[in-house]
């Protein structure tokens, strides 16, 4: 039986499965594992078949998720069931779909019930609702992670391919650690939050858990769009999965600075999993993880807590028994906030943004445990924010430095526990840490969720279009550089790396971010400067070089071979008074001398 998205609507495609048999067989494994605390509200079953039915009239060929069938977080709207966020007082029925769950149903998905979740989306171990604790389906023992606890343990025990969730302090991807699924967490406003109950607002997105990492690239892909209805909606293109690039650096924190709470199972998952990056050909690079740690304080010993405190302060005044204790107390401490509090934590953040930019400009990505341990359901309940706490140590500052994250299985652990690691890069490379993260979780050979299904060959990658252009770029959007985004986003892919002839010079230009302008010289009167070729569409490539601010613009470069390409160059005026940095080779190496000045 198809258990991946992508199975099941090739299943329905050929035909030689039904959309309506597909939802029945989820309705009758929901029956057969027997765990209410999964599912908050189930859609009538006659109703889900009947919309699945619906389906054949309807072009199968436009239809990306075409008869998935879905869970959704139930502090997501989606139309026909009551929105709790865990929270029975403060349940409301929508009239309407959250943006996100519209866009899946337009894509054929198949809307089958709503998830249990920590109240109020506040907690990363899943034991914090009325509705009871789901059972973590691969040790039952173990806490099934929050908040999205429903969602991630209904993936992982096959009652649904996919699953939406939600992420502000790591609810998508703790949970995916927890039980041996992927765990998806977009840049923030690439998704909708329309229709969200929201935990903190400007720092909340909605997350995608699945089996494969194609399975959440094919949901993003459906979802990811501007949405006017939601004032943090950002209009960021999502660039297409590329091949596993020839070089790729990838930061591991500085000797030292790891934490795993007396773990060693864990800390010896983590320096296998290095391992196996290495084998893949990555190389590692040292960062200072510290500023990290302080940007992940600020999110519950800073202003931050008073967002999740406007959510509930009304149900807090009339029904405070109403709200889960420990959701209480840590909501509480929100209406205590000054604005001046507020401001200096907003400058602090700001300044530690600047420091995260800075370690990623030399870096493709962060690789870092998803989690430093796991504790078991009675644990929790016996020490609830202390462990819960430390469940976040390497997930609460990603959404503050507006990076986008995906966690991916790793290993299971002699003592049956999952151990994953979570690839972070800056907001943008969504589809840049799909391309890499999928070929890292087949390497690991790991069956998928609990039910021990084998993982599924990697499909080829779509084959890139026949119009593309190649731009040579040499500064900010070299690999791992601070604007390498904008090319991510428009869909690039890294050809190769090369030298140009020794007709340049390499100026560093006063600008924001720093960048670098190289001038055409006689001919064997410069340097040959080093820089990387990109493959862009005809289009994306107008787009590109339509946004390229003066006093830079787009010329034709002369490479070492003789090849003439299209890159980057400066104006000779603009170069006046600039410092001549041609001898370094390049803007990587000088990049690299003044970081360790």
């Amino acid at each position: 039986m198809p258990e991946t998205v992508a199975a099941i609507v090739a299943a329905h495609r050929d035909g030689s499965a039904s959309p309506a048999d597909t939802v029945a067989r989820s309705y009758r494994r929901i029956r057969e594992h027997n765990d209410p605390a999964i599912f908050i509200a189930l859609r009538d079953e006659n109703d889900a078949i009947a919309e699945a039915k619906g389906l054949a009239g309807k072009d199968a060929a436009g239809l990306p998720l075409l008869g998935v069938p879905v869970a959704v977080k139930d502090n997501i709207d989606a139309a026909g069931m009551p929105t709790t966020a865990a929270c029975p007082a403060f349940s409301y029925q929508p009239a309407q779909d959250a943006t996100a769950v519209a866009r899946l149903r337009a894509a054929g998905a198949i809307v089958i019930g709503k998830t249990n979740l920590d109240q109020f989306a506040t907690g990363l171990v899943g034991v914090r609702s009325p509705y009871g604790i789901p059972v973590n389906p691969v040790r039952g023992d173990l806490v099934p992670g929050g908040s999205s606890s429903g969602s991630a343990v209904a993936v992982a025990a096959g009652l649904v391919p996919l699953a939406l969730g939600t992420d502000t302090a790591g609810s998508g991807r703790v949970p995916a650690m927890l039980n041996n699924i992927v765990g998806l967490k977009p840049s923030l406003g690439l998704i909708s939050t329309a229709g969200v109950v929201p935990a903190c607002r400007t720092l909340d997105c909605v997350s995608v858990f699945s089996l494969t990492v194609d399975d959440a690239i094919a949901a993003l892909k459906v979802m990811a769009a501007p949405d006017a209805g939601d004032p943090f909606s950002r209009n960021r293109p999502l660039a297409g999965m590329t091949a596993f690039p020839a070089k790729l650096r990838l930061g591991i924190p500085r000797d030292g600075q790891l934490i795993f709470f007396g773990d060693r199972h864990s800390e010896q998952a983590y320096g296998e999993a290095l391992q196996r990056w290495r084998a893949l050909g990555a190389e590692l690079v040292e960062f200072d993880l510290e500023p990290f740690y302080e940007t992940a304080r600020l999110l519950y010993e800073g202003p931050w807590v008073a967002e999740r405190y406007l959510v509930i302060r009304n149900l807090l005044a009339s029904s405070p028994d109403s709200i889960h204790p420990v959701t209480r107390e840590i909501t509480g401490a929100g209406a205590r906030l000054s604005a001046a509090e507020t401001f200096s934590a907003l400058y602090r953040l700001q300044a530690l943004r600047g420091v995260a930019a800075r370690s990623f400009a030399d870096l493709d990505a962060i690789v870092l445990p998803t989690a430093p341990t796991a504790y078991s359901t009675a644990q929790v309940l016996a020490n609830p924010i202390e462990l819960n706490s430390r469940l976040g140590t390497y997930t609460n500052f990603v959404n503050l430095l507006d990076l986008c994250g995906l966690a991916l299985p790793s290993t299971m652990r002699s003592d049956g526990i999952p151990f994953g690691i979570t690839l972070l890069a800056p907001a943008g490379r969504d589809a840049f840490l799909a391309s890499i993260g999928r070929v890292f979780h087949a390497d690991t050979g790991l069956a998928v969720g609990a039910r021990g299904v084998a993982q599924p060959p990697l499909a080829p990658l779509p084959a890139a279009d026949g119009d593309e252009i190649a731009i040579a770029v040499v500064g900010a959007h070299l690999s791992g550089m601070a604007l390498n985004g904008e090319l991510q986003a428009l869909g690039a892919r890294l050809l190769e790396e090369t030298v140009t002839a020794r007709d340049y010079k390499l100026y560093a230009l006063d600008t924001t971010p720093p960048k670098p302008g190289m001038l055409r010289v006689e001919a064997g009167a410069g340097s040959a400067i080093k820089l990387e070729l990109w493959a862009l569409s005809a289009a994306a490539f107008g787009k590109f070089v339509a946004a390229i601010p003066p006093p830079l613009s787009i010329g034709t470069v002369r490479l070492a071979d003789g090849r003439g390409v299209k890159g980057f160059i400066v104006e000779p005026a603009a170069v006046s008074g600039a410092r001549d940095i041609s001898s370094f080779g390049g803007w990587r190496a000088f990049v690299t001398r003044q970081a360790t000045e």
